[in-house]
This record gives structure tokens, sequence and C-alpha cells, in this order.
């Protein structure tokens, strides 16, 4: 059994990897999918989301890692990865994975909120067209997630009353 350096205490942190190519092995995507993934890139990479809704289907789905529920239609969807691509600090893609079908894409990402590091996965589902029609996230630790939780509340709480209609 390999033992833990001294230098490291109770929990090692990962390594933050400096902004780099995301590390692929020959994603075999739909055309239409990567295509759109490019584009998605394309826009994280500048930080501008703002040509996002061209890439979503009218009745795209966002699960949240905080909420069971998810929430549907493009602007929704659009909303929230704009103010959360705004919340995240030091974002970058690491490594992608996609399915057999060629129309879904796992995507690791690490990120900072506040003091908080954290790592996810993005998971993409493409339809035909290339539209993104799903959009989940998952995030570690609770510590992150919570942080980014906070932060999200606080953004999005006179947006998501409107839409309950409170």
């Amino acid at each position: 059994m390999t033992k833990r350096p001294a230098s490291c205490g109770a929990f090692c942190r990962w390594p933050i990897i400096k902004k780099e190519k995301p590390v692929t092995a020959n994603l075999q995507l739909q055309l239409a999918a990567a295509a759109t993934l490019a584009q998605w890139h394309g826009l994280m990479q500048g930080n501008d989301l703002s040509r996002l809704p061209e890439l979503l289907h009218p009745q795209a789905v966002f699960r949240s890692p905080m909420a069971f529920k998810p929430y549907v239609g493009a602007p929704m969807v659009s909303l929230i990865l704009n103010t959360v691509s705004k919340v995240f600090v030091d974002f970058a893609y690491h490594r992608e994975l996609g399915t057999a079908d060629g129309l879904s894409v796992v995507l690791e990402f690490s990120a900072r909120v506040g003091e908080r590091e954290l790592k996810g996965i993005d998971m993409i589902r493409f339809d035909e067209a290339g539209k993104i029609v799903e959009f989940e996230v998952m995030i570690r630790p609770m510590s992150g997630l919570q942080a980014l939780g906070d932060e999200m509340g606080r953004r999005l709480a006179p947006f998501l009353a409107a839409a309950k209609g409170v």
C-alpha cells in the first residue's frame, strides 16, 4: 500500500490543470453534434455565451446538481448556463468521453467558486440536428457544490421567482 506524503495532509488536492485543449481519443460524434460541441467549446473559451440559444433545442432540459426537478426550455437553460459561466473562475475542461451512438458526451471540468475548488462533469445529449436537448451537471466535493448553489441562488433568485409566478 502506498503511503500518502506527509505534506499532503489528510486530503490531497487534485492537480489544477491550466487551460489547455481537452484530451480526446478519437471522439466519434455525429457531424452535427461534433459541430455543436466545437461551438460550445468556442463559447466557453471566449467566456461569451450570447450565441448559446442557437445551440439549444427549444425544449432543452437542464438537470442541476442542486435540484431534483429539471429546468425546461431554451431560455431557462441559457440563463442558467450564462450565469454559471460568470460564477466559475479558472474553468477548464480536461477530458471528453462519447457514447457509441455519437449523440452524447461527458466533459470533465475543474473550476473555483470563491475559494472553493471543484471538479465536475457536463453530460450533454444532442439530437440528430446537433441541437443540445439535455445538459446535466454533477459536481464534487460538497463544499464546492454548496458554494456554487449559494452563489447561483443569489444571482438567479429574482429570475426563478418570476418563472414560478411568485
